[in-house]
C-alpha cells in the first residue's frame, strides 16, 4: 500500500503532470493532442505519460495508430483515505478538483 501511495503521489507532484490530468477530466485524448499546449518533446511528454500509467492515474489504449489517453481518477481514491486518516480532509469533491486543475492550466482565467 505504501509503495502505490509512494507512486500516486510522485506522480502528482509534477506541473506536467498535473496538467495533463486536467485535460484528461474532459475526455479522452490522443497521445499527440495531450502533446501540442506543452514545449517539450513527444518522447517527454511520453515519459510522463508512463509515470501516469504506472501510478494508475491513466490508462492508455491503442485504437488503430493512436494511443489514447483515458483519465482513472479511482487510482486516487487511497491517497484520499491515506489523507482521510488524518482527519482534516473532506471526501474529494470531484467538481472542486476540477476547478483547482482549471485554475492551475489557465490561473488567469475567471472561475
Amino acid at each position: 500500500m505504501t509503495d502505490r501511495l509512494d507512486t500516486v503521489f510522485s506522480a502528482l507532484a509534477d506541473p506536467t503532470r498535473r496538467a495533463i490530468l486536467g485535460m484528461l477530466l474532459e475526455d479522452d485524448m490522443a497521445v499527440t493532442d495531450v502533446a501540442e499546449p506543452f514545449a517539450m518533446s513527444l518522447a517527454a511528454i511520453s515519459k510522463h505519460l508512463g509515470v501516469l500509467a504506472e501510478a494508475g492515474l491513466i490508462s492508455r489504449e491503442r485504437r488503430g495508430r493512436v494511443i489514447w489517453c483515458k483519465l482513472e481518477p479511482d487510482a486516487m481514491r487511497a491517497a484520499l483515505v491515506w489523507m482521510q486518516g488524518f482527519g482534516q480532509f473532506e471526501p474529494l469533491d470531484l467538481d472542486a478538483f476540477e476547478r483547482f486543475l482549471e485554475g492551475e492550466l489557465h490561473p488567469d482565467a475567471e472561475l
